[in-house]
């Protein structure tokens, strides 16, 4: 990705914004920590840009009404956190910030982009499996190390503070997350129902069930299955795989609303397979998500 992205004009204009107004750096980062922080358009140019000089910033592309965003977010901040400044994550509202969305050229959120010497070299997109979050940012900082000695002293640094601290690795979710990262689904999905077998209310367990469920049906969903599906109202597992497509899309309130509709036009078996299927959905975002609330009281009234 390096030089694919020119950030020269957003430079200029971060520090054209900065110039009238030189003390509001400190109050657009109310809140962040010392390697979590909020970037806006006037605070590019030093947040991003000249810190990217020492160490890799790696910016989070997002938004308040983003689903996906708000399971990613938490995991880029937790481990942000424990690299001690290996690395900064620069956090972008991207309804806030149009011009940074704009110069990345988003088109769909979370957005993940590692700057370094002040150009984007990598990125991703889609809330990934803390796993793959953690092997991305180790390749990052493994291909950087030698060039950067800021890393290598803040890894120095994060070893000496937490080490006393640490805590033991569960082995259950330690080789769940080792079939996840192989792509072996079902030996994760294995993992994950032997831990509720024997703990049923492990909540860490069930939500990662459903999102290596969802996972497993999204690798292979054809986003054609919508239109057959919107063709086909009666077809049970059409609606399934569309409502799949979706929501691997981020259409996710669609999706919600095709299989809302699916259970009021359903009945028996049907009915029950359409709705195990949409609270399986429901999962895969926080309990308190606009879009589940909303759709979870649709779902009761198509039921009663």
């Amino acid at each position: 990705m390096a030089g694919a992205v020119d950030l020269s004009a957003l430079k200029a204009r971060s520090e054209a914004a900065a110039r009238p107004q030189p003390a509001s750096g400190g109050a657009e980062h109310a809140g962040s920590s010392a390697f979590v922080i909020d970037v806006t358009e006037q605070t590019f140019q030093t947040d991003v840009l000249e810190r990217s000089m020492q160490v890799p910033v790696v910016i989070d592309l997002w938004a308040t009404w983003c689903g996906p965003c708000k399971q990613l977010s938490p995991v880029l901040e937790r481990l942000a956190e424990a690299g001690n400044g290996a690395w900064i994550l620069a956090k972008v509202d991207v309804d806030a910030n149009p011009r940074i969305a704009q110069a990345f050229g988003v088109q769909s959120i979370p957005m993940v982009v590692a700057v370094v010497g002040g150009q984007p070299v990598d990125a991703f997109n889609g809330a990934l499996p803390e796993p793959q979050v953690r092997q991305w940012i180790a390749a990052l900082l493994d291909a950087l190390r030698d060039r950067m000695p800021a890393i290598a002293q803040a890894e120095a640094g994060a070893g000496a503070v937490d080490e006393p601290v640490e805590e033991p690795e569960d082995p259950r979710f330690t080789a769940a997350e080792d079939a996840l990262e192989r792509g072996d689904y079902a030996a994760a999905e294995d993992a994950y129902q032997q831990i509720l077998a024997v703990e049923p209310a492990n909540e860490q367990a069930a939500a990662a069930l459903s999102q290596v469920r969802f996972l497993a049906r999204a690798e292979s969903a054809d986003p054609s299955a919508i239109a057959r599906a919107d063709a086909a109202p009666d077809d049970v597992d059409a609606q399934l795989a569309a409502a799949d497509a979706e929501v691997a899309t981020d259409r996710v309130e669609a999706a919600f609303s095709r299989l809302v509709a699916t259970v009021a036009r359903t009945a028996g078996d049907d009915r029950d397979r359409v709705r195990e299927h949409l609270v399986g959905l429901f999962e895969l975002f926080p309990a308190d998500d606009p879009r589940v609330t909303a759709s979870r009281r649709s779902l009761a009234r198509a039921l009663f």
